[in-house]
This record gives structure tokens, C-alpha cells and sequence, in this order.
């Protein structure tokens, strides 16, 4: 143990030392030439001969000490965080290099078996959440649409299989956000070219189930049409927060999803801070919801940017600017 110690106290700084050494040398050769010019005891000529020799070697010396950092450097230049090249540092770690390089890629090897392994993790979790989450909810949804033909079921039986279905609508759009927000890249995120009406126009239905037997209106307003290419599953569930968010801060009145061109905005009544005593509230008093944080993680992560503002009257505007939109043709 104690021989392994003093190996790695003498390779410690030996670059710093060598490239000293060389310098050392160099400047003691001047001082020797300028010496012997100095007193007639070698020519001037010979004198800066012996000079330049000298410097010429200290640059050799210097750029072959210099080539363990290079290598380095230059692996270092394509090195792609998301698939770190394990091969190309266990080759640059078998190579003979200066104990200050080793140290430098035996840390940069642990880290890049750490992302590596949080890689395989991600992938590993995504897939089995996606499975083991989906599952159960599939299986309620169509329990429920079993229980729903049921003939002899009471009227408190229909409410709570209305609150079911609504509670389950909920659940399937935070698991699908999550599982979106838990990816530490895009990939697996098919793109393509799609009609934000039409993708609107089912999350307007899917929310008017959860505002059944409430005094909330929600209603599209479609005044432009346009196509983005991109995921329809992120921007589904991006709109969707933003409606149920929405929901979330209106007790009563009319909720407005506006489609602009290349933008998307959601409109609702203020939430009255002061409600009568004894009135049961359904929505929350917090303007920042849960819903709206993962909205706007959803909109940080795709680049889409998201604002939110009051009008005259208290109202409240979520809006969605979309950098890219596409026409559609009548």
C-alpha cells in the first residue's frame, strides 16, 4: 500500500516537472553560450547557433510531452454526452501517457460509465412505466365502459362512474406527461406533420369530461388553421395541461382555447379570492398550478415559449407561440 502511495506521489505534477526541467535546461544552455560569446571563447555565430539548437530541442521536448493532451483533447472534441465513446477512453487509458493525463481520464471513464448506466436506467424506466402505468389504466377505462351498460344502475352509481372516468382521464395525462419529462433526450418521440386543430379539438372533448355537472363552458374558437412538424403526442399533452390548468382556476363561467396563427391560447375567468362563506370551492386560489409547471417544463424542454398574462377584468391568458407553424390549405 505504501508503495502504490509513493508511486502516485511521485507521478503526481510529473508533466508540470518535466516540461520545468526542459526549460531549466534551455535557459542554462543560453546563459552558458552568452558566457562563452561574452568572454571570446566561442564566436558569436556559434554562440547563437548553440542558441537556437537549444531551443529548437526545449520545442521538441515540449511538443512530445504535449501529445498525451492532444489525444485528449482531441477525443474530448467529438464526445457526445449521450453516447459517450467507452472504447476510445479505455484505448486512450492503455496508452503510456503523463500521470496527470491518467488521473484526467480515469475521471472522465467514471463519468462516462455513470451516464452510461443513467442511459440505460432512463431507457429501462421509461419502458417499464410506460407498460406497468398504461396497463391498470386501460384496464378501469374499459371496466368502466362495461359498467357504464349496465341497465340497473343507480343514479349515485352513475355519478361515481362519472367520477371515475374523469379521475382516470386526469391520471392518463400526467402519466403520459411524466413519461415525456422523464426522457432525457427526445428520441422515441415520432415527428411529423399534423393539424393542431384536430389534435385540439379531441383534448377540448377529452376536458369537457371532466367539467360535467359544473357550471364551466368550455368552447374552441378556431379562428386561423395551421400544421406543425412535430410530436402530436407533446403537443397534445402540453395543450392539454394548459386547459385542465384552466379548469383547475375556474369555478363557473367560459373557458376559451383560441388557435391564432402559430399560436394556441387559453382563456378563463379569474378565480375569485373572496368567495361567499359557506360556498364549496372547486378550484384552487394558486394562479400557478401543478398542471402549468408541467406545462411549461413541456414548453422550456420543445422550445416552445410559453406566457402567461391577466387582461382587463382579471382574466387570466396562457398562450403558446409555435416558431415554426406550417399553412394548411383550404
Amino acid at each position: 500500500m505504501e508503495g502504490s502511495k509513493s508511486r502516485g506521489t511521485t507521478r503526481r505534477g510529473s508533466f508540470k516537472a518535466r516540461i520545468a526541467v526542459v526549460f531549466t535546461l534551455q535557459t542554462l544552455v543560453v546563459v552558458i553560450a552568452s558566457v562563452m560569446a561574452a568572454n571570446n571563447v566561442a564566436p558569436i555565430g556559434a554562440a547563437i547557433a548553440i542558441m537556437l539548437s537549444s531551443g529548437g530541442l526545449a520545442w521538441l521536448a515540449v511538443s512530445r510531452e504535449w501529445l498525451p493532451v492532444a489525444a485528449l483533447a482531441k477525443l474530448l472534441d467529438g464526445w457526445d454526452s449521450e453516447r459517450p465513446d467507452m472504447a476510445a477512453l479505455d484505448e486512450q487509458k492503455g496508452r503510456k501517457s503523463d500521470g496527470d493525463v491518467s488521473k484526467l481520464l480515469r475521471g472522465l471513464h467514471g463519468l462516462a460509465s455513470r451516464l452510461e448506466g443513467y442511459s440505460e436506467r432512463e431507457r429501462n424506466f421509461t419502458r417499464d412505466a410506460s407498460h406497468e402505468l398504461r396497463s391498470p389504466l386501460t384496464v378501469i377505462k374499459m371496466s368502466s365502459d362495461m359498467l357504464a351498460d349496465e341497465t340497473d344502475l343507480s343514479d349515485f352509481g352513475h355519478r361515481s362512474l362519472e367520477r371515475i372516468r374523469r379521475s382516470t382521464r386526469e391520471l392518463e395525462a400526467l402519466v403520459e406527461a411524466f413519461l415525456i419529462l422523464s426522457r432525457e433526450s427526445d428520441q422515441g418521440l415520432a415527428e411529423e406533420d399534423f393539424i393542431v386543430n384536430t389534435v385540439l379539438r379531441q383534448e377540448v372533448d377529452y376536458a369537457r369530461e371532466l367539467i360535467a355537472g359544473r357550471p364551466v363552458e368550455l368552447i374552441l374558437d378556431e379562428p386561423a388553421t395551421f400544421a406543425l412538424h412535430a410530436s402530436p403526442r407533446v403537443f397534445a399533452v402540453l395543450c392539454g395541461q394548459l386547459i385542465r390548468h384552466a379548469l383547475q382556476q375556474t369555478d363557473h363561467g367560459t373557458i376559451v382555447v383560441t388557435v391564432m396563427p402559430g399560436s394556441v391560447s387559453v382563456i378563463n375567468p379569474a378565480v375569485d379570492t373572496t368567495p361567499d362563506p359557506g360556498t364549496r370551492r372547486h378550484a384552487s386560489v394558486n394562479p400557478h398550478g401543478f398542471d402549468l409547471a408541467i406545462a411549461r417544463r413541456l414548453s422550456d424542454r420543445f422550445e416552445w415559449p410559453l406566457e402567461t398574462r391577466s387582461l382587463p377584468g382579471a382574466s387570466r391568458v396562457s398562450s403558446v407561440r409555435f416558431p415554426n407553424p406550417q399553412a394548411v390549405e383550404a
